[in-house]
């Protein structure tokens, strides 16, 4: 029982199937290919596309470097936009990034995840002081404190993202794009190892 709870918390519902980390992944289960080629947007090799708002985002950030071990790349992030709270918590991550002028590190992602997920009991107003020192104490701007300039460039990036997640058609997180042209199906995987497989299995497909 505790093993099959642990390999439900890996990742959005995910499901036992028989495949070893050596397996060739298939299409369908492992893997599928995106509905528009996402190649002219630049992304990153391999791009986590996921949501602060999201309990298996925020454990599978944990396994991140994990993964970028063993596929060899840095691994990139796009905050998915397809409802009102990840909207929200995506103007969260993206001031970070607009600011850093790169993806926040796993030191601050676990900060922004907590703040987001501070559970049914917490106020507004906690949530807020908790988003507040993310921020501060790393020298940044409080996204509730913006200027005009700033929000303004925060909106183009919102917005991009939207438009790159609406056209791979992403509806489920945490997810991974390759190449701008697969997306990895965590569901169909045992363990982290076995999306390690499946992403260095994409990385060489044309």
């Amino acid at each position: 029982m505790k093993k099959l709870l642990t390999l439900l918390a890996l990742g959005a519902s995910i499901v036992l199937v028989g495949c070893s980390d050596n397996s060739t992944p298939v299409e369908g289960k492992q893997y599928q290919a995106l509905p528009a080629n996402l190649s002219t947007y630049r992304l990153p090799q391999v791009t986590e596309v996921f949501s602060l708002t999201c309990g298996h985002c925020r454990q599978m950030e944990g396994e991140l470097e994990k993964i970028e071990q063993l596929t060899g790349q840095k691994i990139g992030k796009l905050h998915v936009t397809f409802n009102e709270s990840a909207q929200i918590s995506a103007m969260i991550y993206y001031s970070a990034e607009m600011q850093l002028a790169k993806q926040p590190d796993h030191e601050m992602m676990a900060d922004l995840f907590a703040a987001v997920q501070m559970g049914e009991g917490a106020t507004n107003t906690e949530r807020k002081q908790a988003i507040d020192k993310a921020f501060e104490s790393r020298g940044l701007i409080s996204p509730y404190d913006l200027d005009e300039e700033q929000q303004t460039q925060l909106f183009k990036a919102i917005h991009l993202a939207d438009e790159i997640s609406t056209k791979a058609e992403i509806n489920a997180v945490p997810t991974f794009i390759v190449n701008g042209k697969y997306q990895v199906i965590t569901s169909g995987h045992q363990d982290v190892d076995g999306i390690a497989n499946t992403i260095n299995f994409l990385i060489n497909q044309q």
